[in-house]
Parts: C-alpha cells; structure tokens; sequence
C-alpha cells in the first residue's frame, strides 16, 4: 500500500504513543504533531477507512495489524537515519527527527537494509528508541512516564519521544539519556514535576514530563 507522507508520519506517531501503552486520543496525536484537532479528526476518518486504524465510539485510537506493519518499518527507517545523522554526520540530538522525518519517506527496503548493516545493527535510536528487527526486547514492558513516577522514587531516563519542540526543552534542561532522576514533588495543579539530577533540582512541565519514559 502506497501512502502519503502525511499519513506515514501519523501511523508512525500512533506506533510511537503505544509505547506507553496507555489511551491514545486525537488530542495525544494533535500535541505530537502540532496539528489542529479537526485535520486530525479528518485523517482518523480516512485511516479508519483504509484499515490501518480502529477508533472506538470513547475515542481509543490503536492501529490495525496492517497499521502496526507499516509503522514499524516507517520507525525503523527513521531511527535508523536518526543514528546515521548523529553518529556519523554530527548533527545533535534535537537535530535528528526533522532530518530523519523527511529521508524516511523515500527510503526503500533494500536502503534501509543497507544502511542498518552499515550501521553494525544497533538497538537504538538517539533517542532512546528501540530500532524495530534490532534488538531482542521490542518492547518494554516495566517502562513508565515521569509523570507517573511517586515521589522519593529514583528512576533512569530510558527514552523520550520524538518532537522537535520537546526535544528543543530537553536540551535546554540539560538531561541526557541514561541519566538517573529522583522524583521529589508534583506541583498541585498539574504544576512542574521537580526531580533531583545529580546535584541539580529541576522543575519539569506536565506535559514534558509526559514525554519522558523511565525505569
């Protein structure tokens, strides 16, 4: 099936928001995206009609097993441009996802295949990531959302997700991945999450630290 790169990056932002394997809702796409909530609602419909996407009456969003075959290759793909533009290019880690976002999209099997041997098949992205084919744990199932985390607990920062404004603040919070938190309070009010990184206290928004997976 031949698709849009439109339709590829919202298949591969459905693929990317189960990981946390919590509710996934038109409002969760439209943040990663930055789309409005209507352009988001007419591709929900289109893609449901295509059979790649079911849309429950509470809207639940999951992806069809065509879906999840075709967003899995758009994510490998692009984590594995991801790896190439930061270990061999230099570009920084809130420099790669735009990059990676537009080489995925006319990259063929036999590239990417090409370009996964050239890269010694690694297991992640940059970001944390897992690269789908590469490593023995597709999937994570003791990893948890930073806003999840109960106070006093000590987590490592695992993965982050893939936005480019996101990402542009998780820089500027000087955090790396690997890097250990302890969370001290949620801010009443859905306030900032302070966490304790070394010998630094930080104050982490909600919605970013949302965006934060750990274990």
């Amino acid at each position: 099936m031949t698709l849009s790169s439109n339709k590829e990056n919202y298949l591969k932002t459905i693929f990317e928001l189960s990981y946390d394997r919590q509710k996934i809702t038109n409002k969760n796409i439209a943040d990663i995206l930055q789309v409005s909530a209507p352009s988001v609602t007419e591709m929900m419909a289109n893609l449901t009609k295509s059979g790649l996407v079911t849309h429950t009456p509470y809207n639940e969003i999951s992806l069809t097993k065509e879906g999840r075959l075709l967003a899995t290759e758009m994510v490998r793909k692009h984590r594995l441009w991801e790896i190439f533009l930061y270990q061999k290019l230099g570009y920084g880690i809130e420099e790669v996802h735009r990059a990676a976002d537009t080489l995925e999209h006319s990259t063929d099997s036999k590239l990417a295949d090409r370009l996964n041997v050239f890269l010694e098949k690694p297991a992640r992205c940059p970001h944390g990531g897992i690269v789908p084919g590469n490593s023995v744990e597709e999937v994570e199932s003791d990893v948890m959302i930073l806003a999840d985390v109960p106070n006093d607990q000590t987590v490592s920062i695992v993965r982050v997700m893939d936005n480019h404004e996101f990402l542009m603040y998780f820089g500027e919070l000087g955090l790396n991945i690997g890097e250990e938190l302890t969370v001290l309070r949620h801010q009443p009010f859905d306030g900032p999450v302070e966490v304790q990184a070394g010998n630094r206290k930080i104050q982490i928004s909600l919605k970013s630290a949302r965006y934060i997976f750990v274990k």
